[in-house]
């Protein structure tokens, strides 16, 4: 494994908590912890917020609302009819996807055992579990077909149909050589269904201001590890994507896909989308 339960584990509570304050997610998907989290943060986001500098808060708002709007779009326009959000953790967007689609799509959230098993608990709660809208244990570097992988849940699902695959705030944890693999990975998935779309945020390292270095430094302190820049520009991500067997990839500005906020964290946020076709 290259990160583990307890280094993701800040920012999924934190994350979860940010969707449910902004209306975003269920209640029952934000936990004590994230608040806690949250309100240990604000003084350094709004000191950074006061000398014009980037907020986590705004940045997170803006990559999510970007990632709904292009997946939306997928299914309304594109023939995708099945999802797999790995590493989903504490994510409301599964819940408001099934929701939003009822009967047209099938939504996984896939993540390691034990945020799997949170999230499946949260789920039942509120009642949105069923036969559209599931929960998997997936460890996201894992090859192959074995239980536990991408390849055993990709059995699960109808390849007459299109497939989604998102991921959210998994890229920064992960060294590039990973990174390559695990899209080798996702682009040979989505290649076998009638129409493949991946739709992901990625950090962009071609604007590194003094305040976005700052930045960069706390958020790699709050998740204890390092935060990782693969890319300078978007032309090298969208190389690497086709390289990983992608035909087409695309990245840009979330704040040119959805409304995400002002500040100049929502203005750092990048999206990526790939497709089979």
């Amino acid at each position: 494994m290259i990160f583990t339960r307890d280094r993701i584990g800040p920012t999924a509570h934190y994350t979860g908590y940010v969707w449910a304050r902004n209306g975003l997610s269920h209640p029952r998907l934000a936990t004590t912890e994230g608040r806690i989290l949250f309100d240990s943060l604000q003084p350094t986001m709004l000191a950074s917020r006061t000398l014009g500098g980037p907020t986590l808060e705004e940045y997170l708002l803006a990559r999510h609302r970007a990632i709904d709007a292009r997946l939306a779009h997928a299914i309304d326009h594109d023939g995708i009819t099945q999802v797999i959000e790995v590493a989903a953790g504490l994510s409301p967007r599964g819940w408001r996807f099934a929701q939003r689609y009822a009967e047209r799509i099938v939504y996984v959230e896939a993540d390691l055992p034990e945020m799997a098993e949170r999230k499946r608990a949260a789920l039942e709660r509120i009642g949105s579990l069923g036969d559209g809208h599931r929960v998997r244990e997936v460890d996201a570097l894992r090859e192959g077909e074995e239980p536990g992988s991408l390849g055993a849940v990709i059995t699960e699902l109808d390849p007459g149909g299109g497939l989604a695959i998102i991921t959210e705030g998994l890229l920064g944890y992960l060294p590039p050589d990973a990174v390559a693999a695990m899209w080798r990975r996702f682009a040979a998935a989505a290649a076998g269904f009638r129409a493949g779309r991946y739709i992901s945020d990625v950090h962009m390292g071609g604007a590194q201001t003094p305040q976005v270095r700052a930045f960069r430094v706390a958020l790699s302190a709050f998740v204890r590890g390092r935060v990782y820049l693969h890319f300078s520009e978007a032309p090298e991500a969208e190389a690497a994507l086709r390289d990983a067997g992608f035909a087409q990839a695309h990245v840009q500005r979330a704040a040119g896909i959805a409304d995400g906020g002002r500040d100049a964290g929502a203005r750092l946020a990048h999206i990526l989308e790939a497709s089979t076709r």
